[in-house]
């Protein structure tokens, strides 16, 4: 059951408050404190296969090597090793969202209901949500945290109903829009609903509590603030999140600090999902060698250095990338910012002392550090139990051959912004949207989850591409939308890429083989993308010209900032992602003909 605990869920009351917080005096008797995190977990219970499941360290001469992680049953190894070494401190378990959706077929297939268990299993204590908690809308995502067998495919396990995360999500910045009915589910619990409508967009309470008091055995509070990106709606399907409203993050912080200051909880920690890039490529990168996160690079430094200074440290997620930075408040106080990479591959170790006469955090008693999730690490067995339980159901469907490569194929993991798994998944999709015209066809970076590696996971033998790993590389199976285009609509999709939402921080498409065309990254916005170098085909792009383009409908519907693909007439959808690539990759290969790993040679960088 959701909230099992000794902690308190407090709903918000909708009041303003002030004072800005002490640091703690830290004289006389302190309580020590550890907080284990780990964000962007995306259902991957086993370690992911090839650099997407990697996790850079410094090497013997000083350089970045990569060393594959992960495999939750490991990272439950370590946090229990982690627990017994914290020297008497009262320990807990946090996670900054994404822990669900983007899922490989050994969670997915099963609604992410064994991720939850794993969860549980490890010791989650308390999680924000992340914008793919909302992959499939919020009454699922209320389902995943109360409870009840899903409403289409039924119970997953035929021992016992689904009974909801024994973990409470949070969601503060998360609200239904004016007669919406987020929190209206067949499965939601009667009593206790956060979220009803209210008279205006955004009005009324959060889909789920804003924060959580947790008391520790030592009798101090520690109170958490959990949400998400104000951007989610961009990240995900339009249409399951057009019934909520996702506030501002630095608004949303402040509000439940002073909430949390007026019953007097003075040690906050903001677990939000929203991200930054660090200085290094390594799990340890640290940001303040030339000053506070003066390397850090995202939102989420704008939004540590301005909420409330009542907030302690920032645990955080969305970006995927690994750091220990610290940014100063508004009072001038350091306060930590920390990452644990994603998929299982890392988890962070916090410290910090809790000054028993003023009950807030010593911020200069706090420390931080990621650690590797090692493939070397024993296996939990408890949570390897449970792994393995599903594992068991999944099997038959996983394991089934879909294809046969001949060698590895990196899409995620590649350092490179045009992959040859992008290549190759774009190439499917226009084959699978034949039918409806299709010449050429676009993928979001995130629309590719792993990479396609050619050693044999299982028993398959090496260069079988079985249902799971096909699976992992697109999760979603997301209905492909081809439409058309002008030459015109086409040339400012691409210039999308550089300017608008995605100026600071670029989204480079994959596309398949009939486009081609050269960027610039010494100059700036949509002048990145040299307009006269695009070709359709072999030939220049026509801007008065009818081209049928094919995306996915989470592109079709303006996701990552693309927002002129909304603009596509004649829109038709008759497969999916999952499908298209699936039967290319049978179509098109075979155990002495396998498929050879495109060039990437599409985007020329100059």
């Amino acid at each position: 059951m959701a909230g099992a605990s000794a902690a308190l869920v407090l709903v918000p009351a909708l009041t303003a408050a002030s004072a800005a917080p002490g640091e703690g005096s830290g004289a006389g008797k302190t309580t020590p404190v550890q907080l284990l995190a780990v964000n962007d977990l995306h259902g991957n219970l086993d370690a992911v296969e090839g650099p997407a499941g990697s996790v850079y360290r410094e090497g013997p001469g000083g350089e970045p090597e990569r060393v594959q992680a992960g495999g939750v049953s490991r990272l439950a190894t370590l946090l229990d090793r982690a627990r017994s070494d914290a020297e008497g401190a009262d320990s807990l378990t946090v996670g900054a969202g994404d822990m669900i959706g983007g899922s490989p077929l050994l969670s997915a297939a099963f609604h992410d209901e064994p991720t939850v268990d794993a969860l549980e299993m490890l010791g989650l204590d308390v999680s924000s949500v992340g914008n793919h908690e909302f992959d499939e809308g919020p009454r699922e995502l209320l389902r995943m945290d109360r409870g009840g067998c899903h409403p289409e495919d039924g119970c997953a396990d035929p021992d016992r109903p689904y009974d909801g995360a024994d973990f409470p999500y949070l969601a503060a910045n998360v609200l239904p829009k004016d007669g919406a009915a987020a929190d209206k589910h067949p499965a939601a619990k009667k009593a206790g609903k956060p979220g009803k409508p209210g008279k205006k967009a955004g009005a009324g309470k959060p889909i789920l509590p804003p924060y959580w008091i947790e008391k520790l055995p030592s009798g101090e509070r520690v109170g958490f603030i959990g949400l998400t990106t104000k951007d989610t709606p961009s990240a995900v399907s339009a249409s399951m999140t057009k019934d909520l409203v996702f506030e501002d993050e630095v608004a949303t912080i402040d509000r439940y600090a002073d909430e949390l200051d007026r019953k007097g909880v003075k040690a906050v920690v903001a677990l939000v999902h929203e991200g930054a890039e660090p200085p290094g490529r390594t799990y340890d990168a640290e940001c303040d060698k030339d000053g506070p996160a003066s390397e850090l690079n995202g939102r989420i430094k704008g939004i540590a250095s301005t909420a409330s200074p009542k907030v302690d440290l920032f645990v955080t997620g969305h970006s995927h990338e690994p750091y220990v930075c610290t940014v100063e408040d508004p009072a001038g106080n350091p306060r930590k910012v920390t990452q644990a990479a994603s998929f299982g591959r890392t988890y962070t170790d916090l410290r910090f002392d809790i000054d028993s006469s003023t009950g807030d955090v010593v911020r200069r008693s706090v420390s931080a550090r990621n650690h590797i999730v090692g493939l070397d690490t024993p296996k939990q067995p408890r949570v390897d139990s449970v792994v393995e339980k599903w594992r068991a159901r999944s099997a038959d469907l996983a394991n089934q051959p879909v294809g046969y490569i001949s060698d590895d194929i990196p899409g995620r993991g590649s350092p490179d912004p045009e992959t040859p798994l992008g290549d190759l998944i774009t190439d499917t999709q226009v084959e699978g949207a034949r039918g409806e015209g299709a010449e050429l066809a676009l993928l979001n970076w995130g629309g590719m989850r792993s990479d396609l590696v050619y050693r044999a996971s299982g028993d398959e033998g090496d260069g079988v591409v079985t249902y799971g790993e096909a699976f992992q590389v697109q999760p979603f199976d997301n209905p492909l939308v081809t439409m058309t285009l002008t030459g015109d609509q086409l040339l400012t999709v691409l210039r999308q890429q550089f300017s608008g939402a995605n100026e600071g921080y670029p989204q480079v498409l994959q596309v398949s083989d009939a486009l081609r065309f050269d960027v610039d990254m010494a100059r700036s916005g949509a002048a990145r993308l040299l307009e006269d170098s695009v070709r359709v085909g072999g030939e220049p792009l026509e801007p008065s010209r009818d081209y049928r383009v094919t995306v996915n409908d989470f592109l079709a519907e303006g996701g990552n900032g693309f927002g002129a693909l909304k603009g596509g007439t004649d829109r038709e959808a008759t497969t999916t992602d999952l499908a298209a690539f699936t039967d290319y990759i049978k179509n098109h290969s075979s155990p002495d003909d396998p498929i050879a790993p495109p060039k990437a040679d599409r985007i020329t960088w100059r």
